[in-house]
């Protein structure tokens, strides 16, 4: 598409005023952006989704009150997309468009015969993914994303801070896939020096450079009707990060010193801690990859904004770690309980999951885990009380 296709988006019908915030949900990045132009012409807001999903999630959270939604949707169909938008809101105006062609009419997505809107304080109510507990109304939002896309072969891009779970959901995604009987591959981006990532990922024939004695299929190959995972891809270097699009691009794979072209079919999902959109900005890494891996974005929250989940979360660490050492079953104190929940665990579950380990290896022959047996930080909150 052109920009010369930007004057050809009519928003003139939708009698915009500056006060308006519009979604703008599309793979197309360009249109994306002559969408954001036109609406920023008007002194409209303007915010973007990369697919059906991502819209729905924004939403969620009230972001908008008016969408232009792609009926070329990389994830989802366009009008279950627009149907459900406008039953949990019947307020809210939804246009479909082609991209491609938006000089087209555009007209509204029909209604639904039984509209309904639903409460702001209610959160879809969804089944935790394995190994993985919540109940907060930010995890049931996780859940409820992820088994909407498990059973797709959609590339998953899964964000959040370090800690908060993101290879357990990216594992339960391939455990809810038809994939799940195959094989489940990890490569951690940040952990493989660059010198290697590429025979590590893509392999090597013997002999290709000093040191490979024997050839190796890479984990690309390994991953073959499985699921690759791509844990911290935005610590991928640009070099590569061409080389990870052109595989995602043409499904194929050649070996470092062979002429050999293999193909290979894999579900990818990614994830990061870092915020991919600024490295796209600061050019550190490239904009088509990341459209490329955010096809289905999934944000996990950190723990102090999962209210309730702390304690039950420990409960579970307690039983699991009695388990294992063979010891009676232990309890938590009053007192340890209260500032479990109180303390912000800024390391997040990785964070919360050693400190309660630390307590049972402290609490050995005690029947209780007491604010002492706490790592430093979090036992002053429980003094303060």
């Amino acid at each position: 598409m052109s920009t010369s296709a930007l004057p050809t988006l009519d928003l003139d019908s939708l009698s915009l005023s500056p006060r308006d915030r519009v979604l703008v949900a599309s793979a197309n990045a360009e249109f994306r952006s002559l969408a954001r132009a036109r609406c920023e012409e008007r002194l409209v807001t303007a915010l973007e989704a990369v697919g059906g999903a991502d819209a729905l999630a924004k939403l969620e959270d009230g972001a908008a009150g008016t969408i232009l939604l792609d009926r070329r949707l990389p994830d989802l169909d366009a009008e279950e997309v627009a149907l459900r938008i406008r039953q949990q809101n019947p307020a809210l105006r939804v246009l479909l468009i082609d991209s491609h062609n938006p000089g087209r009419a555009a007209g509204p997505a029909p209604a639904p015969l039984t509209p309904w809107r639903r409460r702001p304080q209610e959160t879809p109510r969804a089944e935790p993914l394995p190994g993985m507990l919540g109940a907060s109304p930010a995890m049931q939002r996780v859940f409820h994303l992820a088994r909407l896309i498990a059973l797709r072969d959609t590339t998953v891009l899964i964000t959040g801070e370090s800690g908060t779970g993101k290879e357990v959901v990216a594992r339960g995604l391939h455990q809810l896939s038809g994939r799940a009987a195959q094989p489940w591959v990890v490569v951690n981006c940040a952990a493989i020096p660059e010198a290697l990532l590429e025979s590590e990922l893509f392999g090597h024939t013997r002999g290709a450079f000093t040191g490979a004695v024997q050839a190796s299929l890479g984990r690309v190959h390994a991953a073959h009707r499985g699921t690759l995972f791509l844990d911290e891809v935005g610590e991928l270097p640009l070099g590569m990060q061409a080389k990870l699009l052109r595989f995602i691009q043409e499904g194929e794979v050649q070996r470092l010193g062979s002429s050999d072209v293999f193909r290979v079919d894999v579900r990818i999902v990614a994830a990061t801690n870092s915020r991919l959109e600024q490295k796209v900005e600061q050019g550190l890494f490239r904009s088509d990859l990341y459209y490329r891996l955010a096809v289905f974005p999934l944000e996990l929250p950190p723990l102090r904004e999962r209210a309730g989940d702390v304690v039950l979360l420990a409960r579970q660490f307690l039983a699991e770690f009695c388990r294992r050492d063979g010891a009676a079953n232990k309890r938590f104190s009053r007192e340890a309980e209260t500032a479990i929940g109180a303390y912000a665990w800024p390391g997040n579950v990785r964070q919360l999951r050693h400190a309660i380990e630390r307590g049972v290896i402290l609490a050995s022959g005690e029947p209780e885990i007491m604010p002492w047996h706490l790592p430093e930080e979090v036992c002053a909150i429980g003094n303060e009380h």
